[in-house]
């Protein structure tokens, strides 16, 4: 028995739609991976525009695959898993503890923020990327200052226990 596949879409000049979801979705990625890539982390510019490019295409798609095939056969909050899913893969493989110091947890949990912006970017949920984006990039840099002036000797595990060397998240 073949596999039955779904009609494809076809390619009729450029989706001017489907070029700004995916076109804004590289923007708000971008900077927010501004502020990692200017900090030295492990996932920067390139990486969270990835994400939310990516994450925007896989809510495009699946938006599409959902009225091609009838919708109620398929269930669009599996995306959500998916994108978690493959996240919490990346964010782990980052996460590092070493020495007494935590490193990298800030970057994991940013690009989660960075992969559902690239989902509301590729369901068109214009609102919810602008405030969260311009949350995000306020939250990175802002409270880089605020936690640089007021807390750097707070944030050390190893000072609590006696060992000198400090902490970069």
């Amino acid at each position: 028995m073949p596999l039955e596949l779904n009609a494809p879409t076809p390619l009729a000049g450029i989706d001017w739609e489907i070029l700004l979801r995916l076109g804004v979705a590289a923007v708000p990625g971008l900077l927010l991976g501004l502020d990692r890539e200017l900090r030295g982390h492990a996932a920067g510019l390139r990486t969270h525009g990835l994400v939310c490019l990516s994450a925007a295409a896989a809510a495009i798609s699946i938006i599409a695959l959902y009225n091609q095939i009838g919708g109620p056969r398929t269930d669009v909050l599996r995306l959500y898993e998916a994108v978690a899913a493959f996240i919490g893969i990346v964010g782990a493989g980052l996460i590092v503890f070493s020495r007494g110091k935590l490193h990298n947890i800030t970057t994991a949990a940013h690009l989660w923020l960075t992969s559902v912006i690239g989902i509301a970017c590729g369901t068109g949920q214009w609102p919810l990327v602008a405030t969260a984006a311009v949350i995000g990039v306020v939250m990175l840099s802002l409270l880089h200052v605020v936690e640089t002036r007021f807390f750097s000797g707070q944030r050390n595990l190893a000072a609590k226990s006696g060992d000198d060397e400090g902490d970069r998240t």
